[in-house]
């Protein structure tokens, strides 16, 4: 059996504690000592149990994280100095550095290949971390192939030597966390203190009417999490439902109309009917133009049956569309994101019954359905609402005279027709 303390004189060691302060060593010290007490070692370790259900990691990938914090001894037994040198490589080391560790993390076997099988591993303990209990108080049952559609985005080039298994290389990794987002913030908290707003383990909570069945809601939290990845730790708090087909109606004018009572970010989905769905982050109001606008926060992305987010390039400033009432078949009557005009990385024509979808340069996104031309079956359009603002929209069904002419009232506005004469 190994030694219980790696030597304080280990250069590995004296080198990790330059990257924290001395109060951060301090309140470092004082977790150890806590966790010590409750794996009753007299202060001398931390054991697996206890590093594990602290650190909120179950399965394979906490047995992994704790081998390699523990420097692959395999004595069960969590050093001060372990837990320094870990953290100052993989919260505070390069990027290569942080990259080679979470790398190394997910080959949960320990093998030196990251294979499919480590993949599926890594993801049970992100569901049972992140989506515990497996229903929610709104009732939202875990998507039965969460797993499937993000083990989809992944790319196994590497040929296998003793088995007919294919494994990631380097680069298949490093792409496999950039289409997923939230997946790769999970993977580098690990050793953060587990308080709620530790990266990767926020999802949205989802606000919709009563008279809404959960099992018409396309966005499941699982997607509403892989969405989050991108945006900033106040915008994955609370989100609202301001618009569904399924109440609404294909309609573009309800649309409009539900959306133009605030300025905040919003989360397009739509599900057409080859079964796929997907959608984009529109970082701006939906506001009447006749050219592109919006800015590189926007993105666009894919729920199933694979699980991807595409960000902006810069290749190019055409990030968000929204063009109404317009007479020129140059500026098509509708919304979209990326690509150029009659050619976009995703649109819906003003009809709101069909739409298109294109590779492009604006987010580095292929087609997004089966095929180019699309038919939507339910459209989805949540609010991102941000903390301290509260939220005063009108429920999506307006039943009276008074609300309905607001709407109304809402729509000219964006023509342009509502201080104008007849």
């Amino acid at each position: 059996m190994g030694n219980a303390q790696s030597p304080s004189g280990d250069p590995r060691f004296v080198t990790a504690t330059r990257a924290f302060t001395n109060q951060e060593l301090e309140d470092l010290r004082s977790l150890f000592m806590s966790l010590a007490a409750q794996s009753q070692s007299h202060g001398k370790f931390v054991s697996k149990s206890v590093f594990k259900t602290y650190f909120g990691i179950d399965g394979l990938l906490g047995d992994r994280m704790f081998d390699l914090v523990t420097q692959k001894r395999n004595d069960g037994m969590l050093a001060f100095e372990d837990l320094i040198v870990s953290k100052g490589t993989y919260e505070k080391g390069t990027r290569i550095e942080i990259e080679e560790y979470i790398h190394e993390l997910c080959d949960v076997t320990g093998d030196g290949v990251l294979g499919r099988s480590d993949l599926e591993a890594v993801l049970k303990s992100i569901r049972k971390a992140v989506f515990s209990p497996e229903i929610d108080e709104n009732g939202l049952n875990l998507h039965e192939n969460v797993l499937e559609v993000f083990l989809n985005a992944a790319t196994f080039s590497k040929k296998g030597e003793e088995t007919a298994e294919n494994s990631m290389s380097s680069t298949d990794f490093r792409n496999w966390c950039s289409l997923l987002p939230s997946v790769r913030k999970f993977l580098g908290s690990l050793l953060m203190p587990p308080d709620s707003g530790r990266p990767g383990f926020q999802v949205p909570h989802l606000q919709y009417p009563e008279n809404l069945t959960s099992d018409l809601l396309i966005l499941r939290r699982e997607y509403a999490w892989h969405i989050g990845g991108v945006l900033s730790q106040h915008e994955v708090e609370e989100w609202k439902l301001l618009y569904h087909s399924s109440i609404n109606g294909l309609s573009f004018n309800t649309f409009l109309g539900n959306i133009s009572n605030g300025d905040g970010p919003t989360v397009l989905i739509i599900k057409d009917a080859e079964g796929f769905i997907y959608g984009g982050y529109a970082s701006q109001p939906w506001e009447r133009q006749s050219n592109f606008y919006g800015d590189m926060k926007s993105c666009l992305f894919q729920l199933y049956p694979q699980a991807s987010i595409f960000h902006p390039t810069g290749a190019n400033n055409n990030l968000q569309w929204c063009a109404v009432n317009f007479s020129s078949d140059s500026i098509p009557n509708g919304i979209g994101f990326g690509g150029r005009a009659n050619h976009f990385g995703l649109f819906l024509s003003a009809s709101f019954d069909q739409g298109h979808t294109f590779p492009c340069t604006t987010f580095n996104s292929p087609c997004l359905s089966k095929t180019n031309r699309i038919r939507p079956e339910v459209i989805e359009c949540w609010g991102v609402l941000s903390k301290g603002v509260q939220n005063e929209r009108p429920d999506l069904v307006k039943g009276t005279v008074l609300e309905r002419f607001k709407e109304d009232r809402n729509m000219l506005k964006m023509v342009g027709l509502a201080n104008s004469s007849n």
